[in-house]
């Protein structure tokens, strides 16, 4: 190739690199957001999980010490404070993922 075929070529490259450039899609700072519907319903699973399995385990254990229903009012009230301690988790978690993309709204 001649010297001025290769000058040609690095201006076309860099034409079509900026025409790729203008053309493709801004990222997105939201790639691992959750809309506040998907948060709601998992804090909702965390707290009827944390019930249904306390109501298991106490039916559990007083059917087989046959002991109606101390252990399954005690095992359902664990699994109630347990499902709300999860859902404390996850709305922590949540505040923290929003104070950090503010943050680096206001930096950048």
């Amino acid at each position: 190739m001649a010297p001025s075929d290769e000058n040609r070529l690095d201006h076309l490259q860099e034409r079509i690199d900026a025409m790729k450039a203008a053309r493709a899609p801004a990222p997105s700072k939201t790639e691992d957001h959750h809309t506040m519907a998907q948060v709601a319903w998992r804090m909702v699973i965390e707290l009827v999980a944390g019930i249904a399995i306390g109501f298991g385990i106490g039916y559990g254990l007083d059917a087989w010490l046959g002991t109606m229903p101390i252990f399954l009012i005690l095992f359902i009230g664990l699994g109630l404070a347990a499902g709300i301690r999860t859902m404390m988790r996850t709305a922590q978690e949540v505040q923290d993922k929003n104070a950090a993309r503010a943050a680096e709204d206001e930096r950048g």
